[in-house]
Formats: C-alpha cells, structure tokens, sequence
C-alpha cells in the first residue's frame, strides 16, 4: 500500500502565473469558485423571490432557510436586535465557508480550501480587524481597551494577571484560534478520507483482502457523511464566534 506523502495532499503546483506571489493554483481556482457559487445561490433566491416565487422551493429554499437559522440562531442568540444590521455580512461568512468546506467531498476535487491556511487566517485577520474597529467606534479608543484589559468583577489582587491574559486573548489568540480551528478541522477530515480512499482501492486490488474490502469502504461512506456535517458545524463555529466577538465589542460587560 503507498500512502502519498502530506505534502502532495496539501500542495498544489501552481497552474498560471508560477513562481509569483499572484501564482494560481488549484486552490486558489476553488475559492473563485466558491465565490461564484456563493453568488449564484443569493441571485438565484433572489431572482426567484422577485419573480413572485413566495413559496420557496429549491435553491430559494436553501437559502432562506441558511439565513433564518444565521439570523435567528446566531445573530440574534448572541447579539440580539442591535447585530441584525450585520445579517449579510454573517450570512455570507458562513454561506462562504460552508462552500469552501465542501469541496472536500465533491467528487474529481476533494479538497477543502480551508485545508490551507491562507484562507482561514485572511477571514481570522477581517474578523479581527471588524470587531477592533466596531469596539473603537462603539467606545472611543480609550473605552474599548479598558474594557479588554479590565473585565468588571476582578479583585484587584488579580487585575495586572487578568489585565495581560485579557489583552493577549483578545489582541492575539482570537485571530490565531479562529484560523487554527477551521483550518486544522478542514485538513484532519482531508487526511482521514484519503486514508480511507487509499486502504480501500489497495484491498479493491488485492484478491485475498477483498474479503475485508466492505469494511474500510463503509468507513469511507461513513466518513463522508461525516465530513459534510463537519462543513456544516465549522461554518457555524467561525460565524457564531465572529458575532460573539462584533457583539462583545458593541455591547462591554458592565
């Protein structure tokens, strides 16, 4: 049995532009398409939903159930009334992510362009960027640090520990855990379902191991199944923890 090495698994040669920083790859080539994608639910539904179409069916179905549960489940489960201003653009994070997540199990592409890290760290550094910005703008400059460093409740004895922990959680790790979690998430189910694509055509081959060829092979169905719920559960992760940071920033714990 020859398992490919890591890096044939996450690395893709660059198909135009090779040995720039504008180098297009297969990745790259995904996340465009997961744009169009993306783009052509919402004008789709939308184009239904002008056209009379009140009763939703289809890709209008789809999507509007997408933005009830984004709505209704995390907007308003974490930032109440006052973060439904921010329902396109949440709506579209996790419309976006889930897309770029299922990939992994389309058949002939069977990667997920969030086992790459570029992606991940560049929505982990907007969302960084977002949530700092609102926070300022909600509380002045001065009002938004003080209300990272120094949570209300904290006996003064603990206030310079809590202060660096609280300064370095937010300033620092929100970013990083955000990028890591998608990222490592989207790349440990990559590798198990080649694992399990790999053992299962090296037995389909071996006449005197076909016998216990249903058993991988089931794991790889299984595994499948399991992976499209994990698309699902990471686009909810990263966009609910986006509206709990926005929120957090535009309402301080009093």
């Amino acid at each position: 049995m020859h398992f490919p090495p890591i890096e044939h698994l996450i690395e893709w040669p660059g198909l135009f532009l090779k040995d720039t920083p504008f180098e297009v790859n297969k990745i790259v080539l995904l996340t465009w398409a997961s744009v169009l994608v993306v783009f052509f639910l919402f004008w789709s539904a939308g184009r239904r939903y002008s056209a009379g179409n009140l009763v939703p069916t289809g890709v209008q179905n789809f999507v509007e159930v997408g933005v009830d549960f984004v709505r209704k489940d995390i907007i308003l489960q974490t930032m109440g009334p006052a973060g439904l201003p921010w329902t396109p653009f949440l709506v579209t994070m996790f419309f976006f992510i889930f897309v770029t997540n299922i990939w992994e199990v389309v058949p002939g592409i069977q990667m997920p362009v969030n086992g790459r890290m570029a992606l991940p760290a560049f929505m982990a550094l907007l969302v960084w960027v977002i949530y700092n910005v609102v926070g300022i703008k909600s509380q002045g400059l001065g009002g938004y640090f003080k209300s990272i460093v120094f949570p209300p409740g904290v006996p003064g004895a603990l206030l310079p520990l809590v202060a660096l922990i609280e300064f370095i959680s937010t300033i620092f790790v929100r970013p990083f855990s955000l990028a890591v979690r998608l990222f490592a998430n989207m790349l440990a189910g990559h590798l198990l379902l080649v694992t399990f694509a790999v053992l299962s055509a090296t037995l389909w081959t071996k006449s005197l191991l076909a016998i216990i060829l249903p058993l991988p092979f089931a794991m790889l169905i299984l595994l499948t199944a399991f992976e499209i719920l994990v698309s699902v559960l990471q686009a909810f992760i990263f966009t609910i923890l986006t509206a709990v940071y926005i929120g957090g920033a535009m309402h301080p714990e009093h």
